[in-house]
């Protein structure tokens, strides 16, 4: 397995586009195939949500995809619904697509009347640049950024020649509980749509699943698997292992891209919780770690107050014994040991600490000696810009 270029449009049978106006930003995909797609949990859910869960669930595949930035088209009611539909059939009309078999997804400011007037106006010159290039792949994940600061895309290829590519938008109202953000992968492997479901929900399980950026579930996440077929490579049941570990890897990346990316954020914070009794426990203490405001702002402040994560492990519902904790920093090539067996470390030092903090990203490794489980989580500083950037959001 290696990294390509050329994102979403690395994969055969993919082709993109996007513009992006100030805060408004139009993304076409088209990619005809079996699919896939997790989403909210949020009980607001915006309508392209429902618009798009209801033709996955319904046709299990799709035709292409229409996404917009700027307005979420949440808590819009009727008119929002309807909204999302006449995106679907405007985009069906221009190409000649079934309009039940297009998805539609949103993503901006909560609670106002999405104006298509504007997609409708901009939708032909958006069309007119489609195309399978590296800048195609881009322009669309660039059209669908709100507060995000990177382009985030990652596309590989496979030992066996299957592709995978994916893009993704999201900065700041992360800690999901199904899908997250907006993502939207693709693959030329020849697969069925129960096939992709099923290593959809456990990549996004293990990697979007496990970041936290601020605590908040966005009302218009989800994350979309696409199969072109288009590689003629079908998978046999052992590689199909080899496809989930493929996608996992993307998805990974991507969610680290997000997490860096956190609004306001200036560092990277990697937990890695080993020796759980169960996965859930791992899962837990390591989501706690990266969730706590105490640890976020002591990292983004180079403070080597390291009680606070096994502060937050302690309160996360994990199972532990403190007797038995051992943690540990790492970054920028260097190692402190805090903690062993559930005694402050005789190599513990402090100004190592706060150099290792002082890193772009920080790896957390807290060990608790209770089992085989293991769980990793990411997530971001907490920074004054963080409160700057969501205080003047709509202003």
């Amino acid at each position: 397995m290696k990294e390509i270029e050329g994102g979403i449009c690395a994969v055969k049978g993919v082709s993109a586009n996007g513009i992006k106006a100030g805060k408004l930003g139009l993304t076409v995909i088209l990619a005809e195939g079996p699919a896939a797609g997790v989403f909210t949990k949020n009980k607001v859910t915006a309508a392209p949500v429902t618009l798009s869960k209801g033709v996955i669930d319904t046709h299990h595949r799709l035709s292409g995809l229409i996404v917009n930035s700027g307005n979420a088209n949440a808590f819009t009611g009727d008119d929002g619904f309807l909204d999302a539909m006449e995106m679907a059939s405007v985009l069906a009309q221009n190409l000649g697509l079934e309009a039940d078999t297009v998805a539609v997804a949103s993503t901006g400011v909560i609670g106002r009347r999405l104006d298509v007037s504007l997609i409708t106006e901009h939708l032909p010159e958006v069309l007119n640049g489609l195309g399978s290039s590296p800048e195609c792949s881009r322009e669309a994940a660039k059209a669908m950024m709100t507060t995000d600061r990177v382009i985030k895309e990652v596309a590989i290829e496979m030992d066996c020649g299957i592709r995978i590519g994916a893009i993704a938008k999201g900065s700041g109202m992360i800690e999901p509980n199904m899908g997250t953000m907006l993502c939207f992968a693709y693959t030329d492997a020849k697969v069925p749509a129960d096939v992709l479901d099923a290593a959809l929900r456990i990549a996004v399980d293990k990697t979007f699943n496990m970041v936290v950026v601020d605590g908040d579930t966005s009302t218009n996440d989800m994350v979309l698997l696409t199969s072109t077929c288009k590689s003629g490579v079908k998978p046999c049941m052992d590689c199909l292992d080899d496809f989930e570990e493929g996608l996992i890897y993307v998805f990974t990346e991507l969610a680290k891209k997000m997490a860096k990316d956190g609004e306001g954020a200036t560092k990277l914070i990697e937990a890695r919780v080993v020796g759980a009794k169960t996965h859930e426990d791992a899962k837990f203490a390591a989501k706690a770690i990266v969730r706590s405001p105490l640890v976020k702002s002591a990292i983004f402040g180079k403070d080597p107050n390291w009680g606070r994560v096994v502060a937050a492990a302690g309160y996360s519902g994990a199972e532990l014994e403190q007797e038995l904790l051992s943690l540990s920093f790492s970054g920028g090539g260097e190692v402190v040991e805090l903690v062993n067996s559930g005694e402050i470390s005789s190599s513990s030092d402090l100004k190592l600490l706060k150099k290792i903090m002082a890193n772009e990203e920080i790896v957390i490794t807290l060990d608790l000696n209770l089992g085989e489980e293991q769980a990793t989580a990411w997530g971001c500083d907490l920074t004054y810009d963080y409160v700057r950037i969501n205080a003047e959001y709509t202003t």
